[in-house]
């Protein structure tokens, strides 16, 4: 994608925008790993911790955002097929989640059927669109999780949505795929949704190690400017450990630094869209009281020395729980003769 082939997309404008009503926001990008799911969840559950009401919506057939807050995807009676095929309602087919002021609506293997039972329904690219006109007025922020394609559960949510959130993965093939999302994109906003925007771009899986990942960060960010976020999600194994426990990182572990750059995101995407926190993240609870350093004799204490703690265990040689000999003594073997 050059820069002279999209001069003229007003997808990519930066307009202004207006404050309060609910933003329905659509994370996508066709090329699968690159964390819509994890940017969809962590950044709704961050939200959500802040005091905004937040809704996510998994139009993936995987239904790894309902599993991710918690959700058995076996389980759920109404879902977003459902919604698409005009069978339910969203108020039916909404779940709350474990995190106050965080609701979902789940996905199910069913919509994998979605996209061949909607192929000739008229005005098929409207249906999830349809269903959402005047029935997301008491969230603030509505979050659509798309699936690794470009097909037309994707279209749908491009069509539902009013913002683009883009999650690219520091690497060269996530980068090569941004201008084919991009151009379905705009020809989503001419033809089916004028009021479609990127809201943001989103880096993810930085690996600071690399020379690959700056490359594409400065690449990124040269040619979307200040479209992009300036927080970077950095590549974290507990954010991919999340999932498994049920439930967002920025709860699992808020103190990794996968779930503080979500919760940075969320304080970005606040400042976007004129919002502010409607919660105030509570301090945490101030550290116990150490005795005064001393002088000490240097190393990692940089000339310091704390306080002896009173729980160390003073005996030495040191014996180990299984047995009575002492690490430092000789163990000697009896050989027969």
């Amino acid at each position: 994608m050059s820069t002279e082939s999209a001069k003229d997309w007003k997808l990519l404008e930066v307009r202004p925008i207006a404050v309060g009503g609910t933003r329905v926001i659509c994370v996508a990008n066709q090329k699968g790993g690159v964390a819509k799911t994890t940017t969809a969840v962590n950044l709704a559950a961050a939200l959500a911790l802040r005091g905004h009401e937040t809704l996510i919506i998994d139009v993936d057939p995987q239904s790894n955002a309902t599993t991710g807050v918690g959700i058995d995807h076996r389980t759920v009676e109404a879902s977003s097929y459902d919604l698409m095929v005009g069978s339910a309602g969203l108020d039916d087919c909404v779940m709350p989640t474990a995190i106050d002021h965080l609701a979902c609506v789940p996905a199910s293997l069913d919509l994998a059927g979605a996209e061949i039972e909607l192929v000739g329904s008229l005005a098929r690219e409207h249906k999830l669109a349809e269903a959402l006109a005047g029935a997301t007025g008491k969230y603030r922020f509505v979050f659509l999780d798309c699936p690794p394609s470009l097909g037309l559960i994707t279209i749908n949510a491009l069509v539902a949505a009013r913002d683009l959130i883009v999650p690219v993965q520091c690497e060269y093939y996530a980068l090569e795929g941004l201008g084919q999302l991009l151009n379905t994109a705009e020809r989503v906003r001419r033809s089916l949704n004028s009021d479609l925007r990127i809201s943001g771009v989103l880096l993810t899986m930085y690996d600071a190690r690399t020379k690959l990942s700056s490359q594409v960060s400065d690449e990124v960010r040269a040619h979307f400017g200040e479209l992009v976020f300036k927080t970077v999600v950095p590549r974290s194994v507990r954010l991919s450990e999340a999932p498994s426990f049920g439930e967002p990182v920025v709860t699992l572990d808020p103190t990794s630094r996968g779930s503080i750059s979500y919760k940075l995101l969320a304080a970005e995407v606040e400042t976007r869209y004129g919002h502010e926190a409607v919660i105030e993240e509570r301090p945490s609870a101030p550290l116990a009281s150490a005795a005064p350093a001393t002088p000490g004799p240097g190393g990692r204490g940089y000339g310091t020395q704390t306080a002896q703690p009173d729980d160390l265990h003073l005996d030495w040689p040191r014996t180990e729980p299984w047995t009575e000999i002492a690490v430092d003594e000789p163990v000697t073997t009896r050989r027969d003769s």
